[in-house]
């Protein structure tokens, strides 16, 4: 009984398999260009020739203005499918992490941030003693980007 319920199903699903295809040849037939008339043996070898002087193409397509959002998002989509990766989002890190990964295996141990550490409190220690005054502690702060002059 199986068998034969079994057997309905995939001839059911073949005809209209079939069913499909048919309809797609004729959709492709109706669509084909009309075949090329016959020409007389003696005009073959002329060049057509058309006047194109009032003709005009299709306008270019306008690149649009990314809003600055839409910049910071794709500076992360790497592969721009519209969606942020966890590995997308880390990927601008990384580059910080090597300078701190000194042996190269991936993991960042305590030994390792502590002498970019001490290195950067050493740096800010101009006078030696230690310990950080106020003017030295503002020198370990980020370098702030320059903003581009405006060009209007």
């Amino acid at each position: 009984m199986n068998r034969l319920f079994l057997g309905a199903v995939i001839a059911l699903m073949l005809v209209g398999i079939g069913g499909f295809w048919w309809q797609g040849r004729a959709e492709v037939e109706q669509g084909a260009p009309p075949p090329m008339p016959v020409q007389p043996e003696d005009t073959q070898d002329e060049i057509p020739v058309a006047d194109l002087g009032d003709l005009e193409g299709p306008a270019p397509p306008e690149a649009t203005e990314l809003t600055r959002e839409q910049r910071r998002f794709f500076r992360y989509d790497r592969n721009r499918d519209l969606k942020i990766t966890r590995n997308e989002m880390l990927s601008s890190r990384t580059d910080a992490f090597r300078a701190l990964d000194k042996d190269g295996n991936n993991l960042l141990s305590f030994e390792e941030w502590a002498v970019a550490t001490a290195s950067r409190f050493d740096k800010a220690d101009k006078n030696g003693n230690r310990e950080l005054t106020q003017e030295e502690f503002a020198t370990t702060r980020p370098k702030t980007k320059a903003k581009p002059v405006c060009r209007c």
